[in-house]
């Protein structure tokens, strides 16, 4: 469908394309039919700054997007949405200990991690084959297999969308937490990330940890992993778990694995002995949403068009021709299985935005 100008009061020769009455449906993983009033795409800081400068530009709500990885759209945004399109990625600085490396964040987080590893720069290995851009990392503090992208992080430069300035944010400032930031909290909304900073350690430690790994690593008769080992073996097991996006609609892990403290760990336990628990260093204990949700018997099942995938009962899948309102009726029935049975709450990880 042909795009209609955006209003001449939003125009600016700074701004790379402006849209009006937008689809999203082919910018968001799980597929679903959504339109935005208002679109831009952003290539550039220059670009937003301009957009910025325009005098409706107040007066819009507005969305930042990456790679629609990580969002379920339950209605149409009657906003403008910013799809984030910054690219570039080098190395800025080295010392003794690390490589500072440096990526815009539109830059596909995929393709960022091969790079780095194909430059014999260790680090961020266990978060291969995570969908997204890199902008959206930090926002998530996205993880897997043992390793949280905070523990590589250094900095990211940001745009304030209510002022128009440019900050800096060390990892402090971005107060990180479990799937959590300062920009899903107080910030969320402010700021649009436009690159990031990583810290690769050159004293480099495998992070094996994790049983899926080091299973893995087992089969393939490694020992002592490289880097490129450990991401190898974290593709696989990604590969034989979680359904592809591009051939079925999803956005990975649907529900964050609850955090109990130990008192209500131990009475789960006494009542579900094989219950998968991992105890962090606060004293408390993460729990496996996953497993949780299969003992409901929800993996395979499904609501309409949309289920939980056969093979990892924490992703949510569309069957085909899903919308925003059939994801949630299916997400919570969910919640009030696990409800009723555990007596626990899982709460989403994707931004879910609408009703």
């Amino acid at each position: 469908m042909a795009l209609r100008p955006l209003d001449e009061s939003f125009m600016s020769p700074s701004i790379a394309l402006l849209a009006r009455d937008a689809p999203l449906q082919s910018l968001n993983t799980f597929g679903l039919p959504a339109r935005a009033a208002w679109f831009a795409a952003i290539e550039t800081p220059l670009q937003l700054a301009g957009l910025i400068a325009t005098p409706e530009w107040k007066r819009r709500q507005r969305l930042v997007l990456g790679g629609g990885s990580n969002l379920i759209l339950a209605g149409d945004f009657d906003g403008l949405v910013l799809h984030v399109r910054i690219s570039g990625r080098k190395l800025i600085a080295e010392n003794a200990d690390a490589w500072f490396v440096r990526a815009g964040a539109g830059e596909n987080w995929r393709d960022f991690v091969r790079w780095t590893l194909d430059r014999g720069w260790p680090g961020l290995e266990n978060l291969s084959l995570i969908p997204g851009t890199v902008g959206a990392a930090p926002i998530q503090n996205i993880g897997a297999y043992g390793l949280e992208v905070a523990e590589r992080f250094q900095q990211l430069e940001a745009v304030d969308l209510e002022t128009g300035e440019g900050v800096v944010l060390d990892r402090a400032a971005c107060q990180f937490g479990y799937r959590d930031s300062l920009f899903k909290r107080e910030a969320a909304g402010r700021y649009l990330v436009t690159a990031v900073t990583f810290r690769l350690p050159k004293r480099w430690q495998p992070v094996t940890g994790y049983a899926d790994v080091a299973r893995e690593l087992e089969a393939r008769g490694i020992a002592e992993p490289t880097a490129r080992d450990v991401s190898d073996a974290v593709v696989a097991i990604r590969s034989r778990k979680l359904p592809d996006p591009a051939q079925i609609g999803n956005a990975g892990s649907f529900f964050k694995n609850p955090v109990v403290d130990a008192a209500t760990c131990a009475r789960l336990i006494a009542r579900h002995p094989d219950l998968p628990r991992y105890p962090q260093p606060d004293g408390t204990v993460k729990l496996a949403a996953g497993w949780l949700i299969e003992r409901c018997g929800w993996k395979g099942g499904s609501i309409g068009p949309v289920g939980v995938y056969e093979h990892q009962a924490l992703v949510l899948v569309n069957r085909g021709g899903a919308r925003g309102e059939d994801v949630l009726r299916l997400a919570r029935a969910i919640q009030a299985s696990v409800r009723a049975t555990f007596e626990l709450e899982l709460a989403p990880e994707p931004v879910i935005l609408g009703p």
